[in-house]
């Protein structure tokens, strides 16, 4: 009986660290888009008391929101504090995180790039350089992490891809992409020119990637790709599959290694084998 009672005192102390710990949802706006748009920002137990944080930004996929790694991953506040880092999750659309060539009303590269990171960077205790920031996502954010973050070297110190649409040209009439880049057919060159492999040639030295995949998604063929075209142009990076599909207990559970190489690189540590 007493046994039990320790344990259920346990999971109680468990559960108010839990709950403790600050998520707050905050509106920011978009001066190039002319609107307000919500993020959910995580903050590490001891974050009133303590010193500057690094921040990882965390982008969704096609069809979620601000609260889409929070519903896939309750435990993200613990990861936080655990990382000792703030987690900034905003709310992407449908926009791939391009800024549309077709559409100026679509500018979400400007946008966490460039809006959100000034608004985060004035608001709260960061690390304000790019030794503070990373970026990484899921899916249609995976895609989004990469091309910020290699595009943005200045800005993120480090990116990330999980079930990453890293290659959106065998998926023309997916997800809304034509939307942002025209009918794939007459706009052939502009669907090249937003390919993750289009732009490796901007990646330089010392920027740490880490891109997984699940080898039963419908993305891996592409991951793989991109993965041997990196190879191929003596690009760093860590590449890592297993079993797992383009669903949330696939991402569950490769958040937590995604995290881990991040925080690393927050501190400083080597972050490859």
């Amino acid at each position: 009986m007493a046994k039990k009672f320790c344990i259920f005192i346990l999971c109680c102390i468990n559960a108010l660290t839990f709950y403790a710990q600050r998520t707050d949802t905050v509106s920011v706006y978009s001066s190039s888009m002319k609107k307000e748009i919500k993020n959910v920002v995580i903050f590490p137990d001891g974050y009133d008391s303590g010193d500057k944080y690094p921040v990882l930004y965390l982008l969704h996929g096609y069809g979620g929101n601000h609260k889409t790694w929070l519903n896939i991953k309750p435990e993200l506040p613990v990861l936080a504090s655990s990382h000792g880092m703030i987690i900034v999750c905003p709310d992407g659309a449908k926009s791939w995180y391009w800024d549309s060539p077709k559409d100026s009303a679509l500018r979400y590269e400007t946008y966490v790039s460039s809006e959100l990171t000034d608004y985060i960077d004035s608001h709260y205790k960061t690390k304000a350089d790019k030794s503070g920031r990373a970026v990484t996502g899921l899916s249609m954010g995976g895609q989004g992490a990469l091309w910020l973050g290699i595009r943005h070297q200045d800005v993120f110190g480090a990116c990330g891809s999980t079930s990453g649409g890293v290659d959106i040209r065998p998926f023309p009439d997916n997800w809304d992409m034509k939307k942002s880049l025209g009918e794939y057919r007459d706009n052939i060159e502009i669907w090249d020119r937003h390919t993750i492999v289009s732009i490796l040639p901007l990646v330089r030295n010392g920027l740490p990637i880490y891109i997984d995949c699940g080898t039963d998604d419908f993305f891996y063929n592409v991951n793989e790709k991109l993965h041997k075209e990196m190879l191929y142009r003596n690009i760093r990076h860590e590449y890592v599959t297993r079993p797992g599909r383009h669903n949330a207990s696939y991402w569950n559970f490769s958040i937590e290694f995604q995290m881990l190489f991040f925080s690393n690189y927050f501190k400083g540590k080597e972050v490859y084998r």
